[in-house]
């Protein structure tokens, strides 16, 4: 398998801005989804990153998404806000939704923010984490942007990977960042598998028939499979409530498959909360107990075999000093796609 390229940070904002200005997105907009595309890419979510702007760029020139939006609070009290999207793009409504969850947390103490009329917005741990910056705890839900789980024992696609991510600030530890889908991969996952031409392990996908599926270019004859059994559907259902039904977004039958449809706003629904952490302990307090416990969970005994013990976040981290100092990896097969979408923009190219 042939080598990836790696470019730098800035390279990989640059391009992705010059993609974006040349399907109307305003340049001021277009520096910050790049920047918040990249680092998704910087912290190993390889699947939210720039290997979705090609999607982003379809979905753009199909009328999907409104590229100048009025994003704002359509209602609000001193501990939440429920924001309206305007069906702009999802880096720039969650940015904001963060920014006024943050804001409102430093009065009320925590701020519950929904979010409606949005669209994909990359890793949930992007806005999460944006609140270790203040000394607060995040919380991020959403409806993924397409169904590819059935209700537990069925085979109708009416639920998605639902995500959640949980920012917790540490002390001298680093922080504990968790960020999962509730099905055992994000879909993805499953997309890069199949654009690099490799197989997805068993118990990722089953087909059907109740048959394992590993040939990621077939994920449309079944369905991805939930973290946990039962417990995982039903984490899946509450989490779509939570982002979805509550700010009056897709939920059910009713979200749009992105990749598939390039036409039709999605009204994909996000959830993001900010608790401050002093108006509970005194941040020093707080951080200091969480390196205790990260420190006991680090030193406690491994099975045979294991090398150490991690801690959520872990991975992000050690993927951004590497991407950081070494630059960012592009496969060949992400280099191709990008190389040609910068063809059909006129502009030039990532490397």
């Amino acid at each position: 398998m042939a080598e990836s390229m790696r470019v730098s940070v800035p390279q990989l904002e640059a391009f992705i801005a010059r993609a974006l200005e040349a399907v109307d997105i305003p340049a001021a907009d277009a520096r910050i989804i790049g920047e918040l595309m990249t680092r998704a890419d910087v912290q190993g979510s390889e699947g939210h990153g720039v290997f979705r702007l090609p999607q982003y760029v379809r979905r753009i020139k199909g009328g999907a998404v409104n590229t100048r939006p009025y994003i704002r609070v359509v209602r609000e009290t001193p501990g939440m806000a429920l924001v309206d999207g305007d069906n702009g793009m999802g880096h720039l409504v969650m940015r904001y939704a963060t920014e006024r969850a943050i804001a409102k947390a430093g009065d009320a103490g925590v701020a519950w923010v929904g979010v409606r009329s949005s669209n994909h917005a990359g890793p949930a741990s992007l806005y999460a984490g944006m609140a270790l910056e203040h000394d607060m705890i995040g919380l991020y839900l959403a409806v993924g942007n397409a169904n590819h789980l059935p209700p537990w024992g069925g085979i109708d696609m009416l639920l998605s990977t639902n995500p959640i991510a949980v920012a917790i600030p540490a002390g001298e530890e680093l922080n504990v960042v968790l960020d999962m889908a509730t099905t055992v991969a994000a879909y993805g996952k499953v997309k890069t598998k199949a654009q690099r031409g490799e197989s997805m392990p068993e118990g990722w996908m089953m087909d059907r028939e109740g048959r394992p599926l590993t040939d990621p270019k077939r994920a449309n004859e079944g369905f991805l499979l939930p973290i946990g059994g039962y417990k995982g559907y039903g984490l899946a259902l509450v989490f779509g409530l939570l982002a979805g039904t509550l700010n009056g977004a897709a939920m059910g039958k009713d979200v749009v498959d992105f990749n598939a449809d390039d036409t039709t706003p999605t009204n994909t629904g996000h959830v993001i909360v900010a608790i401050n952490i002093e108006n509970f302990l005194p941040v020093a307090r707080f951080k200091a107990s969480v390196d205790a416990l990260v420190q006991d969970i680090r030193n406690s005994r491994p099975l045979p075999g294991v090398d150490h013990i991690r801690i959520p976040g872990d991975g992000t981290v050690a993927a951004r000093l590497d991407r950081l100092e070494n630059g960012i990896p592009l496969p060949p097969a992400l280099l191709a796609s990008l190389n040609q979408l910068a063809a059909e923009l006129e502009i030039a190219s990532v490397i």
